[in-house]
């Protein structure tokens, strides 16, 4: 077995069955007993990660995690790894990247529209493997960019794109006054960190 986890676009209808649940323990106890705890340690520490990131949905995004790992785990046998707690979060960055893309395609992320002309201006050939691969470099470089930014500014600059239509205006709006700012001063903000977001892409993209 290696130690690359297995990952997919939707989330999974998977739920842990009573047996999965204990296998599931006993591997992430290695070999122990802790009665649940490094269980909801470890979903705790997932769902901070997600809410580090600006994601909407941190609880469930760690759920969506630890169902993954222990499916692969009923579906194989075993996970062979040097620690569990690690393999999981090796999970959740896939997870999160396809967070990332699922929303993109939504457009309920920032630089959706930028990325996407770009990719069609280097390609010139869509759905083509080399568009594929771009699209890949490309979100990866998005993750990592927005792991550069100060806390704050990453949580606004994903709030502000979340949603469609009525969704996002009444987002903006809550947002605006829970920051004691107008409209326009908010999407003056947003604006100057998807600025700083696009640049750093652009030269993570071309490898500069």
């Amino acid at each position: 077995m290696n130690d690359r986890p297995t990952t997919r676009v939707k989330k999974s209808s998977w739920e842990f069955s009573e047996g999965a649940f204990k296998a599931f323990l006993t591997w992430l106890d290695d070999g122990t007993e802790s009665d649940g705890r490094s269980y909801l340690a470890i979903q705790q520490r997932l769902t901070a990660y997600f809410d580090r990131k600006g994601c909407q949905t941190p609880v469930n995004l760690a759920d969506e995690t630890l169902n993954r790992v222990g499916r692969r785990l009923e579906e194989e046998g075993e996970i062979i790894t040097e620690a569990p707690a690690k393999y999981c979060y090796t999970v959740a960055r896939f997870v999160f990247l396809e967070y990332i893309r699922d929303n993109a395609r939504r457009g309920e992320v920032p630089l959706d529209d930028v990325l996407e002309r770009r990719i069609s201006d280097r390609t010139g050939v869509s759905n083509s493997d080399e568009e594929q691969e771009l699209k890949e470099r490309t979100f990866k470089c998005l993750e990592s960019c927005s792991e550069n930014l100060v806390p704050a500014n990453r949580s606004l600059i994903l709030r502000y794109y979340f949603g469609v239509e009525r969704t996002k205006i009444e987002n903006r709006r809550q947002m605006a006054g829970e920051l004691g700012i107008t409209a326009n001063a908010l999407s003056i903000r947003a604006c100057r960190i998807r600025e700083k977001l696009e640049v750093c892409v652009t030269k993570c993209v071309d490898g500069k």
